[in-house]
């Protein structure tokens, strides 16, 4: 049986620490994601599909689904 999926996660900014929870899309990847707190422009890092996979506390739902870090667009 497989675990519901989360559809909430919360993303930590790599340069000021500043942590914010927000809703991940089903339907698309968040490339770009501007912290509130110092205003810097987060990316994905090498090798994951979008920010919710690189800075935050769960994965994106595609990649929950899949049950591996395969990613979501590709």
């Amino acid at each position: 049986m497989q675990e519901a999926i989360v559809l909430s996660s919360t993303l930590t900014c790599p340069v000021c620490g500043h942590c914010k929870t927000e809703t991940m899309p089903t339907d698309a990847c968040i490339y770009f994601y501007e912290c509130e707190h110092c205003k810097e422009l987060l990316s994905p890092l090498v090798g994951h599909c979008c920010v919710f996979c690189s800075y935050g506390s769960i994965k994106c739902p595609p990649v929950q689904a899949a049950g591996s870090t395969a990613g979501c667009c590709g």
